[in-house]
């Protein structure tokens, strides 16, 4: 979610609940309420197979989770030199997800899980701008099945791992000669999650995980030409868009009392084996210097049981950009450091079941795109909104 997101944002993002840059923490869950904190070591219900999949050793014999979420914002970007031409203004478009877990006990030691959720989604749209040949729409949206296992090595101790097969679709709207061009493609990509989760004391657990990278590979030609530069011809990076960097996540939960607990996260994501995702022009001197490095995620969080029945969620959390520097970033992956402030609430509607909701607002650090230079302009101060509802049942 660090900074999923991409952002997951721009033109493919990634919405995994997890990290930084493109990827998002939001999902329909209850760690949307807690900007992430805790997600590797909280283990609350079966949505832990996203974040730990280790955790479903904490969770009743069989235990379903499923949720709904919004998300929308505004992505304006303006150009330096407006002088007859057209900025495209908020590119972000209202976009929806959903999710759903299942984990249950196979034996005293073994638990086995599956979980369904769109963990990359994003509709932008240019419009109808100086740059429309190179985009115009785009619409990036994903589906992972995770089916996992965890196993308990010891009462304090246990392991776990999902294997993530995920379906994208990619679509590219753009002008071609006056008209409107759509091309389209799906891929499937696997990754791996793989977890610990340790019972430090009765009141403090940690967990660690780790995920691998993710790749697909869309047959979408991300050529494009201008009539006033007939001999110029720019190349969309379009894989560079739909990638996903290896992560670690470290999380610590401490339980003060039966009222309150606190936990937080220590991130790292590995974007800087991506390079540089820019625009490259054929015809000119590019600069293909590595753009990206890696990024950081932190967060804090607290739970509050206001009575038997009602419990109270609140997070922080920053995500380090993913750049070298914000002067300079790709057109089409605009994301900078980002802060997150989240709340909401879980109701205890049944001993079996509870209902839950969180809202989440992600700031994001202003940037400049330099490249190409006959489209230079910038991304000025921009946020997204999330809204989810989850729902949860204990067999």
């Amino acid at each position: 979610m660090k900074k999923i997101t991409l952002v997951y944002l721009g033109l493919f993002l990634s919405q995994t609940t997890h990290a930084s840059a493109l990827y998002f923490y939001e999902i329909a869950t209850e760690d949307t309420a807690l900007a992430g904190a805790g997600q590797a070591a909280r283990a609350q219900d079966p949505s832990t197979i996203v974040t730990n999949p280790a955790g479903m050793t904490r969770l009743p014999d069989h235990m379903f989770t499923g949720g709904l979420q919004a998300m929308d914002g505004d992505i304006s970007y303006k150009l330096d030199d407006e002088s007859g031409r057209k900025s495209p203004g908020d590119i972000m478009h209202f976009f929806p997800n959903a999710s759903a877990f299942y984990a249950q006990k196979l034996n005293d030691d073994v638990y086995a899980g599956i979980g369904l959720y769109g963990n990359y989604g994003l509709g932008i749209d240019f419009g109808n701008w100086a740059g429309d040949r190179l985009i115009k729409k785009s619409t990036m949206v994903a589906m992972t099945l995770s089916p996992s296992l965890a196993y308990k090595l010891s009462d304090r101790v246990s392991v776990g791992g999902s294997v993530n097969v995920n379906y994208g679709f990619l679509s590219l709207t753009r002008n071609v000669d006056g008209d409107d061009v759509t091309e389209k493609d799906h891929d499937w990509a696997l990754s791996y999650r793989l977890g610990l989760l340790m019972e430090i004391t009765d009141q403090t657990r940690a967990g660690i995980a780790w995920t691998s990278k993710t790749e697909y590979d869309f047959n979408i030609n991300g050529k494009a030409r201008f009539p006033n530069l007939p001999n110029v011809e720019y190349d969309l990076p379009i894989s560079a868009q739909i990638r996903a960097p290896q992560q670690i996540m470290l999380s610590v939960v401490h339980d003060v009392n039966k009222q309150w607990s606190v936990m937080g996260d220590l991130g790292w994501q590995d974007w800087s084996q991506f390079g540089s995702p820019q625009i490259t022009i054929a015809g000119q001197d590019v600069d293909r210097k590595n753009r990206l490095k890696d990024s950081w995620h932190t967060a804090l969080g607290v739970q509050y049981r206001l009575t038997e029945l009602w419990r109270v969620n609140a997070g922080v959390a920053f995500d380090s950009t993913i750049y070298k520097s914000q002067s300079d970033i790709a057109l089409s992956l605009p994301t900078g450091d980002e802060w997150r402030f989240a709340t909401g609430a879980q109701y205890q509607v049944t001993p079996q079941s509870n209902i839950g909701f969180a809202v989440s607002y992600l700031h994001m650090q202003s940037s400049q795109v330099q490249s190409p230079e006959v489209f230079k302009g910038s991304y000025d101060n921009p946020w997204l909104w999330f809204a989810s509802v989850n729902y949860s049942y204990q067999f």
